[in-house]
């Protein structure tokens, strides 16, 4: 018999090639019931906020690896090729990609897993059912998706969120967004869905990345994102060195953004929209809305291209 996502439940022989659980896991003990964290390099990163809160969550001590899916089944080489070297003569220095779970602790010593690694490009519906079976293997009470996309946000504003969930009583505030929206699917928002389906507990929260900077770190939103997880889990971790990194790169885009009067004008309609969000009552139009001398999209296209030719890169 199928699952409401027409593949079969865990224990199923199709679903044991996909992940990999160790059985032997002595630092979870009977009736621990960890947290699940997932961010998955891909589609929802928008400013790395995911792989960044990820990296930091991983500085010290990457933990012990707990389960890990088939890559061949999920990921898409050619699309995005792994690196290697090439000395001379021969190659190495393979860099494999690899999708985990990993067991780690927070600073209380409080154990949670972390699964982190490609976005699959095939097979969700197993994935999510791989997935599943490791839910249910360490016995996951709660399981959360950290994600960012590129929004018409200021920078100059507070990192806003958008918290989704399998049930309304795992929300833990409003959403600017009213009504219903079309997206494009990720793996990860199928997962939740999915997840859900079966009974199982999963939410997770998507930080606004100012469009502008969204090819680009932005440490603030990771930060934003695990004090969202710190709330909702009762996890804890040391935040500061995000939030010291974060303003270090408010400082650099501020910088870049004094040699713009394009930019500055772009960012002042958009702290204004923002604004206008968190206080109707004051306005109840769109100031962006106001007639502006505004530039055209060519200008702004070619602005904000000097503009991130101003920031370090991601690899830098």
């Amino acid at each position: 018999m199928s699952d409401p996502a027409g593949v079969p439940g865990p224990g199923a022989p199709g679903e044991a090639r996909f992940v990999h659980i160790v059985d032997d896991v002595p630092e979870l003990r009977e009736g621990d019931a960890p947290v699940l964290i997932h961010a998955l390099d891909g589609f929802l990163d928008a400013g790395n906020a995911g792989a960044i809160a990820v990296r930091h969550l991983l500085a010290g001590d990457a933990g012990r690896v707990v389960a890990s899916f088939d890559i061949d089944a999920f990921y898409d080489y050619r699309a995005r090729r792994p690196p290697l070297t090439f000395a001379e003569d021969h190659y190495e220095g393979y860099e494999a990609p690899r999708l985990v779970v990993r067991l780690l602790r927070d600073l209380l010593g409080t154990p949670y897993l972390l699964l982190h690694g490609p976005e699959p490009d095939t097979y969700w519906e197993a994935f999510a059912a791989a997935v599943r079976a490791v839910v249910e293997h360490f016995g996951v009470r709660l399981t959360v998706a950290l994600g960012s996309v590129p929004m018409a946000v200021p920078h100059t504003r507070p990192v806003m969120l958008t918290n989704h969930a399998s049930t309304t009583d795992l929300l833990v505030q409003p959403n600017v967004w009213k009504g219903q929206i079309r997206v494009p699917a990720s793996a990860q928002a199928v997962l939740e869905l999915r997840l859900g389906e079966w009974g199982h507990p999963a939410m997770g929260f998507v930080a606004h990345i100012p469009h502008y900077v969204a090819q680009v770190d932005y440490p603030a939103a990771a930060g934003r994102l695990l004090e969202s997880v710190e709330i909702v889990t009762g996890l804890e971790w040391d935040l500061e060195p995000l939030e010291v990194a974060g303003q270090a790169r408010l400082a650099e885009i501020a910088e870049q953004i004094e040699g713009s009067a394009e930019v500055r004008d772009v960012v002042l309609g958009l702290e204004q929209q923002y604004d206008s969000f968190h206080h109707p009552d004051q306005d109840a139009t769109l100031p962006l809305a106001e007639e502006r001398n505004l530039p055209t999209g060519e200008e702004l296209g070619a602005e904000f291209e000097r503009f991130l030719a101003g920031l370090d890169s991601p690899e830098e």
